[in-house]
């Protein structure tokens, strides 16, 4: 899961650019400018189950964007993935998580 927020607010037919250019399965919303919060604009939150990796579908969203002419992404936002212990981690804490001492990731 992600989310980008965009430079401004956006337009039905650009809301259909987007979808056609590969963000079909974002949801659209609205948000603050992350330097203003006055200012309203657009915001695509993503749950890409198809993409091999985040990084990948991440890639793909931004290069999305580029359809819509003077449309910029000001704000990415990455939730933190919980993570096992590797074998020679301390199994107490992975990533800011308590986690259980048999390897398995605390929810």
């Amino acid at each position: 899961m992600f989310s980008l927020v965009l430079s401004r607010e956006i337009t039905d037919d650009e809301t259909a650019a987007l979808r056609e250019a590969g963000c079909a399965e974002a949801v659209f919303g609205t948000d603050q400018l992350p330097t203003n919060a006055e200012v309203t604009v657009a915001k695509l939150d993503f749950d890409d189950t198809v993409s091999p990796s985040l990084a990948e579908a991440i890639e793909g969203a931004l290069e999305a964007v580029k359809a819509v002419p003077d449309l910029t992404v000001p704000g990415l936002t990455v939730p933190a993935v919980k993570k096992a212990p590797q074998d020679g981690e301390n199994p107490a804490v992975v990533e800011g998580e308590v986690v259980e001492t048999a390897g398995a990731v605390a929810e």
